[in-house]
């Protein structure tokens, strides 16, 4: 959540940071003002963007008639494609120097990163070097006393200004943890005559995943920046973002979701819209969804494509079907529903079906209908498909660095929750070897046929586990992954999501003095088919052979591994890393270990628009030369630039950010999938059939 100043200067007030008096005006109190605080006044329009200054948003108010006239200025403007809707007025601050000063959370650095400039204002990244001191800070040991003295000789003030200067960035610092904050930037930093260090003006974002389990700072939500739609589908949950498309879409699981709206946009179905369902469907959420689908005017048709994981495909219909309240759809709906249930869903909804409803399990079937609906010949939609083949697969034991062999002892930390218990019961189906849980205070009770401990120690006394699992609730995962580290569990995996930034940067750190390795969070584990699993993937859509898949997507490893299956490829493993910026293993760390790996011929990266994973790993592909052949697919190729989608990394920073992604990807050797369905023949042709 990215605060407007008026909200950001809320925040610093709260913390204990001066920032000059003020009052934030609307519309409708503009020309009733009568601030009580001095002029000259500054009069600021309030966007959630930058440039304010060089678009003319920043006014300097000498007298106090001239403030309505301005004010209407200012509200009339559009400042980087936001229409202006509020407007800060406060006192002009009196500075002997001014000053940058921020923490912000860096994911190319992997930490926060504490900075200090000796001018601040406009422009700050294109001054001279040596303006800017940037420091990292350590998770665990934090802000250090050697860092604000490093900041403070830094800007060069009279030493008379120690004490309020490290005041002023404690209290900042304070507020980063406190609040969650991705960053907080004060620009400028004013030096005032009487030595107070005084925020003139703020920038901060917070953590959605903070914000989730704190929400009491939706209080600096600003409703005015969002549209009637962004705030309807906030409300409800939902990652939503117009698109300037025809065909409605909604999908669970952002890879996914990117990787449909690819595929829309490369058949001619351009799509009107990324909507995220996420990993829960319930009546009011389907409910708005619904709404936000059928009242956009240039929505002809509309897509949902679900791959459940944790998701089932039972509780999307069963929830579709309450929404839709035994009626036809307002507007052509074609429904795919594959893994969680799916069979059971497309039941449900069979009784609904009708000629503005139509139900499929295959998104070539899904594309085939919406083109025929579109108008356009239906059998174009299987351009990329092929005959099945049949490889010969003979299944060798993993070098010691993975071990996902049949037998590998399993620990399910929260196993005493309902979703716990579910995905322990598939995984035993499956074959694999759980031989305990873990919830504390609940030791000496039995679930899913295996013994619960209070403690990850208790169950390694007497049972040694290999790996370990874990279903609990974001604000206790941090501590329950380190805690499985610590007990000298091999591998880690955390299913749970909303985990924020800075427990992530903490986790990694004390990962670093163990041996473990983290699988997540936020992803959905992993599968040696025919082997183990050790996850929520849907396994039937897994097949044993000889192609290895690592994805930052969930439901897009489903959809892949499934089209693979069905092309006759199957799969050696196939591990889903999670789109968080901070997670544990990674592209490298994974294609270390496949290297020497006999049962992986090829592997398959189903990567992201957002971060560089992508890019690192195809230096490293080149600069090592890696022996096998690798399949690329990058989701969200089609998505407009600047915009989030779901994933906290999936995010277009500009025009040419994908391309120079695929570029170096290219260079190394990769081989490209443009979308979805061209991945089996790729895949086939890099093994050289």
């Amino acid at each position: 959540m990215l605060l407007n100043e008026h909200q950001s200067k809320k925040l610093f007030a709260e913390a204990g940071l001066d920032v000059p008096e003020g009052l934030l005006l609307t519309p409708a109190t503009l020309e009733a003002a009568r601030p009580e605080f001095p002029l000259p006044w500054y009069l600021k329009a309030q966007v959630p963007a930058g440039g304010r200054g060089k678009a003319g948003g920043i006014v300097r108010v000498e007298a106090a008639e001239d403030l309505a006239p301005l004010g209407r200025r200012l509200l009339d403007m559009h400042i980087g494609g936001h229409k202006v809707p509020l407007l800060r007025l406060e006192g002009a601050a009196r500075a002997e120097r001014e000053f940058y000063c921020s923490f912000a959370v860096s994911r190319q650095r992997g930490g926060l990163v504490f900075t200090v400039g000796r001018q601040g204002g406009v422009e700050i990244e294109n001054q001279d070097q040596g303006n800017l001191l940037v420091q990292d800070i350590p998770a665990g040991a934090g802000l250090l006393e050697f860092h604000l003295r490093a900041a403070f000789f830094h800007l060069e003030v009279d030493k008379v200004c120690w004490s309020t200067f490290r005041e002023f960035v404690k209290k900042l610092y304070a507020a980063v943890r406190h609040y969650g904050l991705l960053l907080a930037e004060v620009n400028p930093l004013a030096l005032t005559a009487e030595g107070a260090w005084v925020a003139l003006d703020g920038k901060v974002e917070v953590d959605d995943n903070h914000l989730a389990q704190h929400t009491d700072l939706e209080r600096f939500y600003t409703p005015e920046h969002a549209s009637r739609e962004e705030h309807l589908a906030r409300e409800a949950g939902l990652s939503f973002h117009s698109l300037p498309g025809r065909i409605g879409l909604m999908v669970n699981g952002a890879g996914l979701a990117m990787a449909t709206m690819d595929l829309l946009n490369h058949s001619d179905l351009p799509a009107a819209n990324f909507m995220d369902l996420g990993g829960a469907a319930d009546y009011d959420r389907m409910r708005a969804a619904m709404t936000l689908l059928f009242e956009d005017h240039a929505v002809t048709a509309v897509l949902i494509n679900i791959f459940g994981g944790v998701l089932s495909c039972e509780k999307v219909a069963l929830a579709l079907s309450e929404a839709l309240e035994g009626r036809p759809p307002a507007k052509p709906l074609v429904v795919r529903l594959a893994g969680n249930q799916a069979a059971r869903g497309r039941e449900i909804l069979a009784g609904l079906a009708g000629e503005r409803l139509t139900i499929v399990a295959d998104m070539s079937a899904a594309i085939a209908r919406l083109k025929e609906l579109d108008g356009q010949d239906p059998g174009a939609a299987s351009r990329h498909a092929g005959a099945a083949l049949e490889l010969a697969f003979a299944p060798a034991p993993f070098p010691g660095t993975l071990g996902f062999e049949r037998g590998m002892p399993v620990l399910v930390q929260g196993l005493t929750g309902r979703t716990a218990q579910l995905h322990a019961r598939l995984m035993r189906e499956y074959g694999t070897n759980i031989v305990a849980g873990v919830t504390p205070f609940k030791g000496g009770q039995e679930a899913c046929g295996v013994p619960v401990y209070s403690s990850v120690r208790e169950a390694q006394v007497r049972h040694a586990a290999q790996a370990s699992i874990i279903f609990v609730p974001p604000a206790f995962a941090p501590e329950a992954i380190v805690e499985a580290a610590r007990e000298g569990l091999r591998w880690i995996v955390c299913i749970t999501d909303g985990l924020t930034q800075q427990d992530m940067l903490w986790v990694r750190e004390q990962l670093r003095l163990t041996g473990a390795r983290l699988v997540g969070p936020n992803c959905p584990g992993l599968i040696a088919p025919g082997r183990t699993k050790i996850g929520i993937m849907p396994d039937h859509a897994f097949r044993p052979g000889p192609v290895a898949i690592v994805s930052r997507s969930g439901t897009l490893t489903y959809e892949t591994a499934a089209r693979l299956s069905a092309a006759g490829i199957g799969q050696s493993l196939a591990v889903g890393i999670g789109g968080d910026p901070f997670g544990g293993v990674d592209y490298i760390e994974l294609f270390t270990m496949l290297r020497d790996d006999e049962n992986t011929r090829a592997v398959v990266v189903l990567g992201e628009i957002g971060g560089s994973a992508e890019e690192d790993l195809a230096r490293w592909v080149a600069a090592t030369g890696f022996p096998k052949p690798v399949v690329g697919f990058i989701a969200g190729q089609t998505a407009p630039p600047g915009k989030r989608l779901g994933h906290a990394g999936a995010i277009l920073e500009s025009g040419t950010g994908v391309q120079a992604k695929l570029d170096t990807m290219s260079q190394a050797g990769f081989f490209l999938c443009p979308d979805l369905s061209s991945i089996p023949a790729t895949v086939a042709r890099a093994l050289g059939l």
